[in-house]
């Protein structure tokens, strides 16, 4: 795929998933019986659920749910990353030491119970996806620090600084143009957008699991809807309930998180 287009793709998938969270309400609209699983003729755009109530509020919700903790986890990861590309790059036995025993330590971690602990610690009316966002990205964040680091140590690490340093190039052209902006940008975008995606799975998957056995979710308060709430009334359609609408809508947003993964990655990729 040509690279303008990927990166207009990534971009009308970010705009279609995160920008709507800046207009949530806070409260979902009363319930309107008479538009009981109303479809998207008469509800616009996408219909409504049992009570008469738009979808378009649990989709403007869900995304004001995980827009800006999956952005400041992947943002966690890709920092991460490039720090331990950098690292690679100083020759430094001490600092490969640290970053390697950090990276088994914090990779040895099981991380659904870390987060599961993380997610129990935080108090309920202060329930928010962001701390269970952060600490999957800091748990995420080995992997994408080894990666980057044997990325550096292809190009020759602290040797091809010193080729570099002895064409006349500063360091801060080196560090931040021809190692991160070169060579690392793949990578660290890669892991920190991959990131953003799992977050998002994340938390649609742990309010399914709260919408089923109508538990209080671990990453909203009980006034917000997520995405999982328009998969859990879509899938009723298999119950022969009318909630075909919901699924799809549940399902489109759950694609669009996908393909933004995949453009980003496109757009990203070396040349």
């Amino acid at each position: 795929m040509n690279r303008k287009l990927a990166i207009g793709l990534a971009l009308l998938c970010f705009a279609v998933l995160f920008i709507p969270g800046l207009f949530a309400p806070e409260h979902l609209a009363p319930p309107d019986l008479d538009l009981r699983y109303a479809g998207p003729g008469e509800v616009f755009p996408f219909g409504a659920d049992a009570s008469g109530r738009p979808l378009l509020e649990y989709a403007l919700q869900g995304a004001s749910v995980v827009a800006l903790p999956a952005l400041l986890a992947g943002l966690v990861v890709a920092f991460m990353g490039v720090v331990g590309g950098l690292l690679a790059c100083t020759g430094s036995s001490k600092a490969e030491a640290a970053v390697q025993a950090f990276g088994e330590i914090v990779g040895a971690l099981p991380r659904m119970v870390v987060v599961l602990v993380v997610a129990l610690l935080v108090p309920k009316e202060a329930r928010s996806l962001l701390p269970i966002a952060l600490t999957w990205g800091l748990l995420a964040a080995p992997g994408a620090m080894d990666e980057a680091a044997a990325v550096a140590g292809r190009l020759g690490g602290a040797r091809f600084v010193e080729a570099l340093r002895a064409h006349g190039f500063s360091r801060a052209r080196i560090f931040l143009f021809h190692i991160i902006g070169l060579n690392l940008r793949p990578v660290v975008v890669r892991q920190g957008v991959e990131t953003m995606m799992q977050v998002v799975f994340l938390e649609i998957g742990l309010s399914y699991l709260a919408v089923q056995d109508t538990q209080p979710s671990f990453t909203h308060g009980d006034s917000e809807k997520s995405w999982a709430d328009l998969l859990y009334l879509g899938y009723q359609v298999f119950l022969d309930v009318e909630t075909g609408h919901a699924l799809a809508l549940g399902l489109g947003l759950v694609g669009v998180v996908a393909l933004s993964s995949v453009f980003v990655t496109i757009a990203v990729r070396s040349r």
